[in-house]
């Protein structure tokens, strides 16, 4: 017989906590300093606690619930099909797997997607496509950039989450970013001459063009400072590309299906770039999935060539039906518009902050893509909280913003502001004033230490 602690909905929230504890493992963490939260349920933008307690996402989960907590379009869907076909092997024709495919090649400019189940799976395969339809190995991508966890995306990822896994798999070669804000090439907007692509064009020669399959880059930097490049960056970069016949990839996990006010990020450019990879967005998180999608060249390359890869869940008919609603969101309830409106809101309130805070160095944004850049001086830029750790500082504000039941995230010297695309204007403004409470302590810290 099933004891009441085995049934689910009854056990209390100690209990739940104490039994994911004991029998599962959590992500990026020391297993016996971890102490997950209980989460019960959730709308719109705010999740109950296992306490019954109500809080504000500010980072969309893992910045990937788009359309917010039980969208009721979304709940309907994945219902609907799961009464009519809950799997069907990666070999066979679904209509969903069909209708998302048509939609994101309408949506992207691109030919046709390729579905995985995240987005490191969707980078490990825009890497190994690159290579088969190039002939060459090398990949270059970019040290503030995180491109996932399984080990090809771990490599190419620039994030020290890579350096306890390493070697990892070879031909990845790294190159600088468009941090204007510490430029690693020690220009200003004023002086700069866009060496943060005349230096990639430098190791492309020094590495071998002919050795050169693609350049992956996220199309803006997210878990690693969120760096919106300069507005020239994309079309020089894919000028450089096209110039030695290397594949643009961008990684639209993070920034892709209308956290910027675009369904992808490079949009902002009018560039296209010859893959794009995606997840998170993609279904707003309600189900796993992920994609590669690419464009006629590549595409026409495995029309008589083998497409060496492969997964079990590929097109999962429940997943492919989740991102097929998921888009039509988007477009039928004017989320883009939403992100437009709202992100030129927050722009005001962020400059607002680093114009008031001695604590806020820089903030950078793109519509509900954000992040704060903190500070112990204005003036030399000494990060309030040390490259791949933390400080009293950081750890005081993020917990006055726990405090207040705002979920947040941060990292480093960073504190994001990416909240469900559904928020509301004074949803919005409460989560931000939370911050503001929070950076004027860090202040008076940083005042008593001076």
């Amino acid at each position: 017989m099933t004891s009441t602690q085995d049934r689910p909905g009854v056990a209390s929230a100690h209990d739940i906590a104490q039994m994911n504890r004991d029998y599962t493992m959590f992500s990026w963490s020391v297993q016996g300093a971890s102490t997950p939260m209980v989460m019960t349920g959730g709308k719109g933008s705010h999740f109950t606690d296992g306490n019954g307690a109500s809080w504000l996402d500010f980072s969309s989960q893992l910045i990937n619930l788009n359309v917010g907590h039980q969208h009721p379009r979304m709940l309907d869907a994945i219902k609907k099909q799961v009464d009519t076909l809950c799997f069907a092997g990666p070999s066979f024709a679904t209509e969903p797997r069909g209708l998302l495919g048509k939609k994101l090649a309408e949506v992207t400019g691109l030919s046709k997607a390729f579905f995985t189940l995240g987005g490191s799976e969707a980078n490990e395969n825009a890497i190994k496509m690159a290579r088969l339809v190039t002939g060459r190995d090398k990949i270059i991508t970019r040290y503030r950039s995180y491109h996932g966890a399984t080990m090809g995306s771990m490599t190419a990822s620039g994030d020290p989450r890579r350096w306890p896994v390493e070697p990892g798999v070879p031909g990845v070669v790294r190159v600088f970013d468009p941090y204007c804000y510490r430029c690693p090439f020690g220009k200003t907007p004023d002086s700069c001459g866009r060496e943060c692509v005349s230096h990639i064009e430098e190791v492309i020669q020094m590495e071998g063009p002919a050795s050169i399959a693609a350049i992956l880059v996220e199309g803006i930097t997210g878990s690693n400072g969120l760096l919106v490049p300069p507005d020239d960056y994309y079309p020089k970069l894919r000028a450089l590309c096209d110039k030695y016949g290397i594949l643009l990839i961008t990684d639209e996990v993070m920034s892709g299906f209308g956290r910027t006010g675009k369904w992808v990020a490079t949009q902002h450019w009018n560039i296209l770039p010859d893959i794009i990879t995606c997840a998170k967005g993609l279904t707003s998180g309600y189900m796993p999935l992920g994609a590669v999608i690419v464009n006629e060249r590549v595409a026409n390359y495995f029309e008589d060539h083998m497409l060496w890869g492969g997964l079990t869940y590929s097109g999962h008919p429940v997943s492919c039906a989740a991102g097929v609603e998921n888009l039509a969101i988007y477009e039928e309830e004017h989320i883009f518009e939403r992100v437009d409106e709202l992100g030129a809101h927050l722009a005001t309130r962020l400059e607002a902050m680093k114009a008031k805070y001695a604590c806020v160095g820089d903030v950078r944004y793109k519509g509900l893509f954000s992040v704060l850049e903190l500070v112990k001086d204005k003036a030399t830029k000494e990060p309030l909280a040390p490259f791949n750790g933390t400080s009293p500082e950081m750890n005081a504000l993020a917990g006055h913003i726990k405090g207040q039941q705002v979920y947040a995230y941060s990292r480093f010297n960073f504190l994001w502001v990416c909240p469900p695309l559904v928020i509301t204007k004074e949803e919005l403004d409460h989560g931000l004033d939370v911050y503001e409470e929070g950076l004027a302590k860090v202040d008076a810290l940083l005042g008593a230490a001076g």
